[in-house]
């Protein structure tokens, strides 16, 4: 195979961030014979957009083509179970966005899921749903690209490389993304987005956790160092009597039946631990951090925001339409706009692994192992934040 062929399922901000990412291996290493979307008219212009001879207003089309040798799935989490099912029986190869999948009730009068559904139950039905695509992956012997992208990260490779040359034990891990809030309406119940803050926005740096443990096991031991347990805690800061009784709200506060913050502790087999916090209660842009505290070092990962760029305007019109960082509030007073914010947060090194892959038949760095284990991790967190304890992680 010289070039891999590859078919767009979605439209919107994932599917926008993901071939703009790609424009560099189009022509050379990858081709995107077609788009499709429920809206056709949106996949109309995003195939103009992008220069894709294709699109359809039905995903099946893009399963039904020869012509496409892997799907990129950048739609609503609730169907990612079943759209990468579909594809993995289609033979097609797989990219699937954050998370894998999660709980997002049974029955029609779940309206409210997450007050309704015990958290123990949403584990054990959301393990079975990533079990089936684990299934039908094998099953088809098709590749799996988890997209995430924290792991691709420039700053995230150096301390991979860090760590391996320290020759140190990593003892602690505090991880953070937070912000002020997701506008999309679906975010903010569970029945369409399987959970808040934690599953939302604590999907990346629980999966950079676990990744980093993984590595190092591999390195000392020749096999992964596993997460054995977890413990948290979650709550809703919107709620918060005072600030409900604010006029002006900075921060987004429609949420319904999940959590705007959320806490959780992650303890490894090997003893150590990682902190994870993820908030939609945050000013000043989206916060992506991880601190590494070793036995023979210290690295303090700054995504977003870093200081390789520092800007001031006394007014936030003076800086124009010019894009200065995501989700945030003002441009005026000091800022810290990426030069290329796409590539330090780890998206075309991401895509260009995931092609690579295809191409030279191996495993993706980021495969079906990590995209279940943060689920299970998530999901196991609801577990201890609902009953107040301490919960085991299963081994394979």
């Amino acid at each position: 195979m010289e070039r891999v062929r590859l078919g767009m399922i979605g439209s919107q901000f994932a599917a926008d961030l993901h071939l703009r990412n790609l424009s560099k291996l189009r022509g050379a290493k990858v081709d995107v014979p077609a788009v499709a979307s429920k809206n056709k008219e949106h996949a109309a212009i995003f195939a103009k957009k992008y220069d894709i001879p294709n699109y359809y207003d039905d995903y099946r089309k893009i399963l039904e083509r020869k012509d496409i040798d892997i799907v990129d799935l950048c739609v609503p989490t609730d169907l990612h179970e079943a759209f990468s099912i579909e594809a993995a029986e289609a033979g097609k190869h797989i990219i699937c966005e954050k998370p894998l999948t999660g709980y997002f009730g049974k029955e029609k009068k779940e309206k409210k899921v997450g007050l309704a559904i015990t958290k123990k139950v949403m584990l054990k039905e959301t393990m079975k749903g990533c079990d089936r695509v684990a299934g039908a992956v094998e099953k088809n012997k098709v590749k799996f690209m988890y997209a995430e992208n924290w792991i691709y990260a420039p700053p995230f490779t150096k301390l991979k490389s860090l760590i391996k040359v320290s020759g140190g034990t990593i003892l602690d891990i505090r991880a953070e993304e937070s912000h002020s809030g997701s506008h999309a309406k679906y975010s903010r119940r569970w029945k369409t987005s399987g959970g808040g803050a934690l599953m939302r926005l604590g999907a990346h740096p629980v999966g950079g956790v676990l990744h980093l443990k993984h590595y190092e096991g591999i390195l000392r031991y020749g096999k992964p160092i596993r997460a054995k347990s977890v413990m948290a805690e979650v709550g809703q800061h919107t709620k918060i009597a005072s600030f409900v009784k604010e006029k002006k709200k900075y921060i987004v506060s429609e949420w319904e039946d999940v959590e705007d913050w959320g806490v959780m502790v992650i303890s490894f087999e090997d003893g150590s631990k990682a902190t994870v916090f993820s908030s939609d209660a945050v000013l000043g842009g989206v916060r992506n951090t991880l601190n590494v505290y070793l036995s023979n070092a210290v690295v303090n990962v700054n995504i977003n925001p870093h200081n390789a760029l520092e800007v001031y305007a006394p007014e936030p019109h003076i800086f124009g339409d010019e894009y200065i960082a995501e989700k945030l509030e003002t441009k005026a007073g000091w800022n810290f706009p990426s030069p290329d914010e796409d590539w330090v947060r780890g998206y075309p090194q991401e895509l260009e692994d995931f092609i690579e892959a295809i191409l030279s038949n191996r495993e993706p760095v980021s495969g079906m192992n990590l995209a279940r284990d943060v689920v299970e991790a998530i999901y196991g967190a609801y577990v201890s934040a609902e009953e107040g304890k301490r919960i085991p992680l299963k081994k394979e």
